[in-house]
């Protein structure tokens, strides 16, 4: 599997193409800023993308849903409770003094258990809400994609609207811990870090975590 990382927008999200290296099919997930460098990369590496997913409606994360459809014609996919969030994307970053177009609805909502299918990839969506009523990870043999759920040494905030910290830290560790210590974890936002680690040495929810 090709994976490439685009950090993207002035809150640097983390966009990730994941493309099958024998049908170049590709999946884009989060596309929240810089629609160009995310097509550069894509034809860089001769991928037709297939579907638009959403780990969650926040505008860093999906801003360019609308100018990356409007260019590969891909299908959009998002939690169904996330969803309305995607109307109301110039609102949401207006009020950070930034700016992002309105995101399409969605072509199709995600649940616990779909799987999404790209080429000879699968990838299994994972209902990990928490940071947002719809936050959702996406798996796949030896990698999850956790959007804002989960950090390098830290959690998703849960201070917005939707946003329950209880919630989150029983996802975390019921959904996301169980999937094995070796599997790698993308997040959203910072670097890379593994089920392992962060079962250990997670400040929040690890096994190190104040009682």
């Amino acid at each position: 599997m090709i994976i490439k990382k685009l950090t993207v927008g002035p809150i640097m999200a983390n966009c990730f193409i994941l493309g099958c290296e024998e049908t170049r099919e590709a999946v884009v997930i989060d596309p929240g800023d810089e629609t160009d460098r995310i097509l550069t990369a894509l034809e860089e590496s001769e991928l037709k993308v297939k579907y638009i997913i959403d780990t969650h409606g926040h505008f860093d994360h999906v801003g360019g849903n609308k100018k990356l459809k409007d260019v590969t014609g891909a299908d959009i996919m998002i939690h169904a409770l996330d969803a309305p969030m995607l109307n109301h994307l110039s609102a949401s970053a207006a009020a950070w003094g930034l700016s992002a177009d309105d995101s399409p609805s969605p072509d199709k909502t995600l649940e616990e258990g779909d799987t999404i299918t790209f080429g000879n990839i699968t990838l299994k969506v994972i209902y990990t809400p928490g940071h947002s009523p719809g936050g959702i990870s996406l798996y796949t043999d030896g990698y999850v994609f956790v959007g804002d759920t989960l950090f390098e040494g830290s959690i998703g905030r849960t201070d917005l609207p939707g946003g329950d910290y209880n919630t989150l830290i029983s996802n975390i560790q019921n959904k996301l811990f169980v999937l094995g210590d070796d599997v790698q974890v993308f997040t959203g936002h910072g670097p890379e870090t593994t089920i392992g680690k962060e079962k250990s040495f997670n400040p929040f929810v690890g096994q190190r975590a104040a009682v």
